[in-house]
């Protein structure tokens, strides 16, 4: 296996990555892009499958890229993360290093995801069979983008991603948009009222749903989030967003409370998490309380330390952690992650956490002054890694701690190098918080050297 979830083979020499293949496959291969030193390849005809092989559970598995290791053995796809972490410290990062625990596998591996996103499309993609077979087919779609494609979308009946009742609000929107003529987006032309929809769910039974339309048409707008508040009574929170962007991001846009609840309500240990429907949380909820058991465990925070917290989100981490420490203080770059996390500690009675809104690279240089040289710092980026900035000034602090947590080994790897010129790896922790995929995140506790 090699990055990104494709295979390597070797074709005169050439490194070909080929999608869409398994270790120990063989396969006629048709080159797709070709360069001087490496080439990308799909497979065209199977000869012989690998024994580590399986059949995939999803009827879109071969369209759609959200699960693309379904056709291998969940045990391969732990061994698989797990070289891929120790490929990425020793070779991208040229780091000497303890021996790396084993991975830390998921109990749940379908319907993990509390957060889906679909995109609406009045040219769905249709595959040769569905062109050839000459009969009509519904060109109105909501489901997933087509790997590497921004304007190409797969229609998709049963998504194994995320519990009920996902699925049913999902196909009942399409249908309803469909049997009331409801235009769907057309990317190219960017016209078109139905857009995005936004599905969030919780271990505690709650459902939040959001509406992005390209369009100010409230009548059809009132129509449909009436008609799903009277559908499905599992929807306890339902907002709208107004894009008429060129760009299907909302960070930026406000979203329109229609009913229920204002926020989702989830639960990791004893707090109680309130997320907005902007608000950014771990996917997988279940391997969550995992990662946050080991952050713990490798931070070893004691009463009387101080905490900084770094890209602390909604604070999700910082409050999990608080009865641990004399004092937490968190740095997000998103005023309204920021305020989540001051919502989030003021509903669990929390009184020993701080959170500061701002670009990293500036707030941090100013946080030593203001309270004091902290014992840990917790740093978990986004997946490019920290600023060159951001690590020289935890350098200059010194901490006795650094717990740094990561979705892609490959841009932390380059982070620790950085780091290990006056800290030593002490413990190395992936942990698959993703099935399926080739993503996985890492855990790294380091301590000041010994010099």
């Amino acid at each position: 296996m090699a990055g990104e979830g494709m295979c390597i083979a070797k074709v005169d020499e050439k490194v070909v990555f080929v999608e869409k293949t398994a270790p120990g496959d063989i396969v006629d291969i048709q080159i797709t892009k070709k360069k001087k030193s490496y080439a990308q390849a799909k497979p065209i005809r199977f000869h012989e499958y690998a024994d580590l092989r399986v059949a995939p559970y999803c009827e879109h598995h071969e369209l759609c890229g959200g699960c693309k290791w379904q056709h291998i053995d969940y045990a391969a796809q732990l061994v698989f993360k797990q070289q891929h972490v120790l490929d990425c410290l020793t070779r991208l990062g040229g780091l000497t290093i303890p021996k790396v625990e084993p991975i830390v596998t998921a109990n749940i591996q379908t319907h993990y995801r509390n957060k889906l996103e679909f995109t609406f499309t009045n040219k769905r993609w249709l595959t040769t069979e569905q062109i050839q077979s000459q009969e009509y087919i519904e060109r109105n779609g909501l489901g997933f983008h087509m790997p590497g494609r921004f304007d190409k979308i797969i229609d998709i009946n049963e998504c194994h991603l995320q519990a009920a009742p996902s699925n049913e609000i999902r196909l009942a929107i399409k249908n309803y948009a469909i049997e009331h003529e409801f235009s769907f987006y057309d990317i190219h032309k960017q016209v078109g009222l139905l857009r995005n929809l936004i599905i969030r769910t919780s271990t505690l039974g709650k459902v939040m749903v959001i509406v992005q339309f390209g369009e100010h048409d409230e009548q059809k707008i009132t129509s449909l989030m009436e008609y799903l508040q009277q559908n499905f009574s599992q929807i306890t929170s339902l907002y709208y967003i107004i894009n008429t962007k060129k760009n299907d991001s909302y960070q930026d846009l406000p979203a329109q409370w229609f009913a229920g609840e204002t926020y989702l309500t989830e639960m990791l240990g004893n707090i109680k998490y309130k997320l907005g429907p902007k608000s950014f949380f771990q996917t997988n909820t279940a391997q969550a309380q995992k990662l946050y058991d080991i952050i713990s465990e490798m931070a070893a925070i004691k009463k009387h330390e101080l905490v900084f917290d770094l890209y602390t989100g909604i604070g999700s981490i910082a409050l999990y952690l608080a009865h641990q420490a004399k004092q937490i203080i968190g740095v997000e770059y998103i005023q309204e992650a920021i305020d989540d996390a001051m919502l989030n500690a003021a509903d669990n009675k929390i009184e020993n956490v701080t959170f500061i809104a701002g670009d990293m690279k500036d707030v941090l240089p100013n946080m030593q002054a203001q309270y004091g040289t902290p014992e840990v710092v917790i740093t978990d980026p986004p997946r490019a890694g920290m600023h060159p900035d951001v690590i020289h000034t935890i350098l200059d602090l010194e901490p006795n701690r650094i717990v740094y947590v990561s979705c892609n080994p490959a841009t932390q790897a380059r982070d620790l190098s950085e780091l290990v010129t006056k800290y030593e790896i002490i413990k190395i922790q992936p942990v698959d918080m993703f099935p399926h995929t080739h993503h996985v995140e890492n855990v790294v506790l380091l301590s000041p050297r010994n010099n």
